[in-house]
């Protein structure tokens, strides 16, 4: 760069993106933001996404697609017919120059165009190539009709929200594509090559896969019993209250209560001191009992201020609450501003804002922004005719190590714990690196549950919870009191030899251990440090407390989900967790290819608020586009019709269908007997369906009402419309398709037996990467790294033992308890 500052992590690479899947194109994006020439290849017409709503008024409909501007800055666009003899020979040469291959062709159009994908890799084995589809190649799915919404129908992403007596509610697009697009991101840029590895691979991977990712806490959780959560309404979750978004005399506030102390201090605030120590309401599922009781007192003192008041209050009280902005708010608040979270756009010559990459990588961060290309406004002719030189690296080598994947030979130290940070690092472990996770006795990780009695904690409760085998797979455990002198300096030698330290405690309680960024790359300097605080360590809002439901409501999402006259919806008891850990992961990949190019290492400063912002990208185009949103549908589309979920037979039993074309409608028709409506010409087109949508959710409704679910669902995929059973999340451990693919596998382990583990969303040659070995048992590893690693000898184990510094398992109850009144 002209400026001095240090060449983006990605620069040098080629990324060749084909195919229309919308999750394709985030991915591509993703490269672009950190220096890769990024081709779109489109067909003539343009990619689809480009007619999508929400759309920019003003402009040509090739450029007019909100969604498209936000997954496709910052790229060259070429129109090319890859199934015609005269260009084929051009996309040949573009596929051969290429150093990462994105392809969302379905195996028909691929084979049309020539593209071989084990071909080009024989001829350049460095070549990373990812071919993502819905529902994978193989399995009862391989071939179906999916859009967005029935993913996350088929994924356990929908039962769970919306009124309690049905239907419930989807937000009908660009959710699942997030998730594939950082899930397919992780794989490719785990497979970049190195001074020393060849790099490459071919990935293959499902959406629907990916959207497991964010209801495998409630799955795994459901799964010993097989009892699924049921859906309590609107704003409501299993298993803490409150817990939802509340009116105030302006505006919207998130709230998430969850400890006891935290209901003091909420009771106290709101000025229900009466309702503070009532013995019904101290943990959060007795108060959800009593939801109903509670509700109007909390309605009626919220009423009494604004919510920006109620926040201001809150994070005096460190209560975990957000503003819920809607999106011309959201462009407004301070934090986002201060951090650059919002990226410029040049759209057809205007000047727009949409969310830019939350992974804010403080030495090299991303684009600011960037051009949204026309259609075909790149020649093909004039691109990559001269092989780029190879990208120089002169970081250090990775150690030698068992061939486990990719990240083979790399060292991560995991001081996370819960959801957002664990499932950053199970992915490097899955990958192949060597993850060291550090717990304390004294302060386990919380996902191993409290075990606040003494029976619990003689049954050993802690080393039982799904939610905690479900994260640390394929990691090594140890102990370190990081409170005691000698554990902190313990950790300072793991970090000596380390390649990155993963941590999402609030932003200053390693800095007061002296185990913050600044003092961690003194001891050394090539360490990569993620820290991912809900806010981000930097801006005003930095010490905001925060849960996976605070970061949804914080970034918005709410406000553009639900029906006209809903209040906002939230989409998930914890959406920002596992969106916060992919992120994650993302970001660390991206950093350590820095640090191999160069030998530095960097912080990367994550806010965990931020990544939830490409969730609700397309509206914040739309509303910095237009001055204004189109009102909020529920579950019908603005483009796909008819759209929507119906009731089938049995018990909250309901299918999600979604016509997204003409050819659809006349499928649709044909397979529910609906003879009358494929004959009448007003509704031919999406418009006139659209008028007449009352009338076709009738029929649709009538037909779906006297048939299971699952096969209503069989019987319009097989006639080629988009359906999706409304599976509830326990249900994915029995999916026959989940099953079939292999997604879903039983580990032995010690305390538990035999127990499920939801695979990742990406595969090579057919197959998940390996379950090594389980979760740890608590302090499992000490031995093995303690001495494997840092030299220490038996009696130096025996004498920490004996300090507290090192054990085996949590500290009792009355210990504990003990310890904190200390404190």
């Amino acid at each position: 760069m002209s400026d001095g500052s240090p060449r983006p992590p990605l620069s040098g690479l080629r990324v060749l993106e084909i195919g229309t899947l919308p999750a394709g194109a985030l991915c591509a994006r993703l490269f672009a933001d950190f220096g890769a020439e990024v081709v779109k290849v489109e067909p003539p017409g343009g990619d689809p996404s480009r007619l999508a709503s929400p759309r920019i008024q003003g402009l040509a409909p090739e450029m007019a697609g909100a969604a498209f501007a936000a997954m496709n800055f910052g790229k060259r666009s070429v129109t090319l017919s890859p199934d015609t003899a005269a260009d084929r020979p051009t996309l040949a040469r573009l596929l051969a120059a290429a150093d990462v291959i994105i392809d969302s062709l379905d195996p028909a159009a691929r084979a049309a165009a020539g593209i071989d994908h084990a071909a080009l890799r024989r001829a350049r084995p460095g070549l990373a190539v990812a071919d993502l589809s819905w529902f994978g190649r193989s399995g009862p799915y391989a071939g179906w009709r999916g859009t967005d919404s029935v993913c996350r129908a088929l994924g356990g992403q929908i039962q769970l929200i919306g009124p309690a007596e049905g239907p419930p509610l989807v937000l009908s697009d660009h959710q699942s594509s997030v998730v594939a697009a950082l899930s397919a991101f992780i794989a490719l840029a785990a497979s970049l090559p190195g001074r020393d590895r060849a790099g490459g691979g071919a990935w293959e991977l499902s959406v629907l896969e990916a959207v497991v990712a964010l209801s495998e806490y409630q799955g795994c959780e459901a799964e010993p019993t097989g009892r699924g959560q049921p859906r309590l309404g609107i704003n409501r979750f299993t298993p803490t209250y409150p817990m939802g978004v509340y009116r105030c005399r302006e505006g919207w506030l998130g709230i998430t209560v969850v400890t006891p102390l935290q209901w003091f201090a909420f009771c106290h605030l709101l000025g229900m001191d009466d309702l503070a120590h009532h013995p019904d309401y101290h943990m959060g599922p007795d108060r959800l009992r009593f939801a109903d009781t509670l509700e109007p007192r909390i309605e009626a003192a919220l009423a009494s201020q604004r919510a920006e008041h109620w926040f201001a209050r809150g994070l005096e009280e460190k209560l975990p609450f957000a503003v819920v902005p809607d999106m011309a708010g959201l462009l407004q608040v301070p934090p986002f501003r201060e951090r650059g979270a919002i990226a410029r756009l040049r759209v057809a010559g205007r000047e727009l804002e949409a969310p830019r990459s939350p992974l804010h990588l403080t030495l090299t961060p991303p684009a600011s922004g960037g051009e949204v290309p026309a259609p075909g406004s790149s020649d093909p002719a004039a691109l990559w005719l001269d092989r780029a030189p190879a990208p120089v690296f002169t970081g250090p080598v990775r150690r030698p190590g068992a061939d486990h994947g990719p990240l083979s030979g790399l060292r991560i130290i995991d001081l996370s714990m819960g959801w957002a940070g664990p499932l950053c690092t199970r992915h490097m472990a899955d990958l192949g690196a060597d993850v060291i996770k550090v717990e304390a006795c004294g302060y386990p990780d919380w996902w191993r549950g409290t075990s606040q009695s003494q029976a619990e904690f003689e049954a050993r409760t802690y080393e039982k919870l799904p939610r905690f085998l479900a994260m640390n797979r394929n990691k090594r455990g140890i102990t370190l009191d990081l409170t005691h002198p000698e554990g902190a300096a313990l950790l300072r030698e793991l970090v000596r030899g380390a390649d990155a330290v993963v941590e999402n405690y609030s932003s200053q309680v390693l800095p007061r251990l002296g185990l913050g960024y600044a003092d961690l790359r003194q001891i050394n300097p090539r360490l990569v440090m993620v820290s991912m605080a809900a806010y981000g360590a930097s801006g005003s809002w930095s010490d905001c407390r925060a849960y996976g439901s605070t970061l949804e409501q914080g970034s918005g999402l709410p406000s553009v989900s639900g029906r006209a006259d809903d209040p906002p919806v939230m989409n998930h008891i914890a959406h920002g967790d596992a969106v916060g850990g992919l992120n994650a992961a993302c970001a660390l990949l991206v950093a350590l290819r820095h640090r191999e190019l160069t030998g530095e290492g960097q912080h990367v400063d994550l806010a965990q608020v931020e990544c939830m912002l490409p969730f609700v990208a397309p509206w914040v185009v739309e509303q910095s586009a237009n001055g204004q949103l189109a009102p909020r549908t529920g579950n019908r589309h603005p483009d796909h019709t008819p759209h929507g979920i119906y009731r089938c037979q049995g018990p909250d039993a309901w299918l999600l269908v979604a016509v997204t074309d003409d050819a659809a409608w006349r499928a649709l028709c044909a397979a529910i007997g609906a003879a009358e409506l494929a004959a009448d010409p007003a509704l031919a087109e999406a418009a006139g369906r659209r008028a007449q949508a009352d009338r076709i959710d009738q029929v649709l409704s009538a037909w779906c009402a006297v048939r299971p679910a699952h096969d209503a669902m069989r019987r319009l995929q097989q006639a080629g419309v988009a359906a999706g059973e409304v599976l509830p999340p326990v249900a994915l451990y029995t999916d026959p398709h989940l099953v079939a693919r292999g997604v879903i596998r039983r580990v032995e382990r010690a305390v538990v037996g035999l127990h499920p583990l939801v695979s990742p969303p990406y595969r090579q040659g057919g197959v998940p990467p390996p379950v090594r070995w389980p979760a740890p048992t608590m302090g499992q590893f000490n031995r093995e790294v303690l001495t494997g690693v840092l030299g220490l000898t038996e009696a130096d184990l025996g004498r920490l033992t004996e300090a507290g510094v090192i054990g085996e398992m949590p500290l009792p109850p009355a210990q504990r308890k003990r310890n904190a009144r200390a404190a």
